[in-house]
C-alpha cells in the first residue's frame, strides 16, 4: 500500500493559500533536497481542482533549464480530486471525481510508492479529517499573515513529530506523522 505525503508552504498563522509572499525568503537547497525527498518514489501526486489549474498554468510550460523540479511535475501522473473540473489535459492526469475518503483509500491500495500532494488546502483538510495523510510536512515561514486559508481551519489534528530542520532564511521545515 501506498503513502500520502503533503506538503505545504506555511505562514507562523497558518495561513497556506496562494504562497507568493515566500517568493521574499531565499529559497534554501536544503529545503529542495527535503522536497526532493518526498519526491523520491512519488507514483503520482494527488491534488485538488483549484491548485491542478494553478500548477498547469504555471507549470506545464516549464522545463528543467527553467526549474530542476519541472520533469517531475509534468511527467508524473496526476490524479484531481474535482467533481467540476470538466477536463485534465495536463501531461498524464486522471479526474478522480468529487472527494471521497474510500476513493482515495483506493487510491492508495493501488499505489506501491507515495502520492505527493502540495497546496490543495481544502482537499488536505478532508483528507486530515479522514485519517488518509501518512506524512505532513510543513514548511513554515516567519511571518504572519492574518485571516485566510488556514491549513487546520475547523480540522483537528494530533500529530507526532518525525523531524524538524530549519534554515537561514528563518523557515523552519517540520516533518509530522499521524499522532496516537
Amino acid at each position: 500500500m501506498g503513502r500520502i505525503a503533503v506538503h505545504e508552504f506555511m505562514a507562523l498563522d497558518g495561513m497556506i493559500d496562494a504562497p507568493t509572499w515566500s517568493f521574499e525568503y531565499p529559497f534554501d537547497p536544503r529545503m529542495g533536497e527535503a522536497i526532493g525527498g518526498l519526491m523520491g518514489d512519488c507514483e503520482g501526486i494527488l491534488l485538488g481542482r483549484r491548485t491542478y489549474v494553478e500548477f498547469a498554468g504555471a507549470w506545464a510550460g516549464r522545463s528543467a533549464a527553467d526549474d530542476p523540479g519541472a520533469p517531475f511535475i509534468n511527467g508524473t501522473p496526476k490524479f484531481v480530486v474535482s467533481g467540476s473540473l470538466p477536463s485534465a489535459d495536463w501531461g498524464p492526469s486522471t479526474i478522480l471525481g468529487a472527494y471521497s475518503a474510500p476513493a482515495i483509500r483506493s487510491l492508495k491500495e493501488r499505489t506501491n510508492g507515495s502520492l505527493y500532494v502540495s497546496g490543495s488546502a481544502t482537499l488536505v483538510r478532508a483528507m486530515l479529517a479522514d485519517g488518509l495523510v501518512d506524512e505532513l510536512h510543513l514548511f513554515v515561514y516567519p511571518l504572519a499573515l492574518g485571516a485566510e486559508t488556514r491549513l487546520f481551519d475547523g480540522v483537528p489534528a494530533k500529530l507526532e513529530l518525525a523531524a524538524c530542520e530549519s534554515y537561514a532564511s528563518g523557515v523552519v521545515h517540520l516533518d509530522y506523522r499521524p499522532g496516537s
